[in-house]
């Protein structure tokens, strides 16, 4: 990875954009892509989308869709003594929250707290189990209500972890919100590798909103832009760190390539171009089943208008949904050269459908 792109990179995974709150990476993003796209748009809740003109006058559009939004906690009630309890935004995990900062999105900009954890020593461990989320609070050094209210900060306020990207090793990097900022980047790269040699097909780059708590921005936008056919992008979970049950979950391991996703939503003529341009181009793949959904993008996305041919490709991401999500460089890479040459091997007048 150049220095420009992990900038960037560490640049999204920085900047706060929870479920609902999503405008401020969605300018990270949009700045970035407009040095490339011929145009960079949004819509009304704020997925934003960019665009490159295909080589074929009249050829289809092909939708890349990733998602901007990442879980945190909202404040939810202000105690008399300025202690701030909280509600969920997304799968965020309680049971990792107590001791961690957080960064609070209030009207007067980010405030920092912290999720009280009492101490160990006066703590009844006997029984302890996960503390349910309307236990956790947040201090922010406030002994008032009226003083919480004067930084700026009241009931509905979004809040994020604050924990930036490090470097772990020259290929491996660990943050919050790789799911899926992740997904940004790697549209964002590939519309850039476009860009300097242009498919046949006309690009549409949707980075979308809400896919934390049901994929609503990308179904709104496939509504939108009626793509003829759709690559979707999310991580999923690596499975080689200690403590998973493979014959559950399957085997999915960080360093060994991207994976695309059999089953439920995704097309089988595009899941088999797929497979092939990865061995034309000898990028590794990985593969996954999908018994029932997906549960990203994808899902909301192939049931748009008459059906959207689809499919997910996906990167290993371990410890997801925490403040220490690691991730493989090597991986990114691969998933960036498959979705370039994907969109490439698209033939103009090119259709994806089932033969009876």
């Amino acid at each position: 990875m150049t220095d420009d792109a992990q900038s960037f990179l560490f640049e999204l995974l920085d900047t706060p954009s929870p479920t609902g709150f999503e405008a401020s990476g969605q300018r990270v993003w949009a700045d970035y892509v407009r040095d490339y796209a011929d145009t960079v748009e949004n819509d009304a809740y704020g997925t934003a989308w960019a665009s490159l003109q295909g080589t074929a006058a009249d050829a289809p559009h092909v939708m890349l869709d990733a998602h901007v939004d990442e879980i945190g906690f909202m404040v939810r009630h202000i105690t008399d003594e300025g202690f701030i309890h909280i509600n969920r935004i997304g799968g965020s995990d309680r049971a990792i929250a107590r001791g961690l900062r957080v960064r609070i999105l209030g009207d007067d900009g980010p405030v920092t707290g912290v999720v009280g954890n009492t101490a160990i020593h006066i703590r009844d461990t006997k029984n302890e189990k996960v503390p349910k989320v309307h236990e956790l609070f947040v201090d922010i050094g406030a002994s008032s209500e009226e003083e919480v209210h004067d930084r700026g900060i009241r009931v509905g306020h979004p809040m994020v972890f604050d924990v930036g990207p490090t470097e772990l090793t020259d290929t491996r990097i660990t943050a919050r919100a790789i799911d899926n900022r992740l997904g940004g980047f790697i549209i964002a790269q590939t519309v850039a590798r476009l860009a300097g040699d242009r498919p046949a097909w006309h690009v549409q780059a949707a980075n979308s909103v809400q896919e934390e708590i049901g994929g609503h921005g990308a179904k709104m936008i496939a509504h939108r832009l009626n793509p003829d056919a759709a690559v979707a992008f999310d991580v999923t979970h690596a499975t080689d760190s200690p403590g998973i049950n493979s014959k559950k979950h399957g085997a999915i391991e960080i360093g060994e390539g991207p994976t695309v996703t059999h089953g439920t939503s995704n097309h089988p003529q595009l899941v088999e171009r797929v497979i092939e341009v990865a061995e034309a181009q000898d990028i590794p793949l990985q593969h996954m089943s999908s018994s029932r959904r997906t549960g990203t993008d994808t899902d909301s996305i192939f049931k748009a208008r008459s059906g959207v041919p689809s499919v997910l490709l996906s990167v290993p991401l371990r410890y997801m949904h925490s403040t220490v999500e690691v991730v493989d460089t090597e991986d990114i890479e691969h998933c960036v050269q498959l979705y370039a040459a994907l969109v490439r091997s698209f033939r103009p007048g090119e259709e994806f459908g089932v033969s009876l």
